[in-house]
């Protein structure tokens, strides 16, 4: 599959030798990881993707991407799908990005790109949540199209909703490229 791109960034999905490196700290394909990659929830869906390609193979397009910047390689983070879309055409996201690289505005750059990656793939629903206390996340959000649409005592939940297309079967198309504007 190819990366996806952004003006500022590269998407890579992980292949399973490349998540299976990631889950014991190596580096693959002499790729740079920037200071404080791989977070322990890099390394957590590194292993929840693993444990989806045994059970039920892989699922990419629907799996874990790196986050690279364009302009020098070094991975700075981590965002992806959780498993494929659901019988629905829903899909769940995650992201994260080391410490160093929040505040420049990489992470709704790459969600946004993911997110009209999903739409080309025939999803028709994104869904994801955060911490209460987790504002720059809730901007992210929001930021890259996706709407608050309930809250509990712990999380706030966004969804991103696309009329079903007649013409398409998610996870069905072909992996094309997405860019961020």
């Amino acid at each position: 599959m190819d990366d996806l791109l952004t003006e500022r960034l590269v998407l890579h999905p992980m292949s399973v030798q490349e998540a299976a490196a990631l889950t014991r700290g190596e580096a693959h394909d002499a790729v740079s990881w920037a200071r404080g990659y791989p977070t322990e929830a890099d390394v957590s869906g590194a292993r929840r993707y693993l444990d989806l390609c045994e059970a039920e193979g892989d699922p990419q397009p629907f799996g874990p991407y790196e986050i690279r910047r364009r302009e020098d390689g070094c991975v700075i983070g981590g965002l992806g799908f959780h498993g494929p879309p659901d019988p629905d055409g829903t899909v769940t996201i995650g992201y994260g990005l080391v410490a160093g690289a929040r505040g420049h505005g990489y992470a709704a750059e790459a969600l946004r790109a993911l997110l009209l990656f999903a739409r080309t793939q025939g999803v028709s629903r994104v869904a994801g949540d955060t911490d209460h206390g987790n504002i720059a996340s809730q901007r992210v959000m929001a930021a890259a199209g996706m709407k608050l649409v309930s809250e509990d005592e712990y999380l706030k939940y966004y969804t991103l909703e696309w009329p079903p297309s007649r013409h398409s079967t998610p996870g069905r198309q072909g992996h094309g490229r997405a860019a961020d504007e």
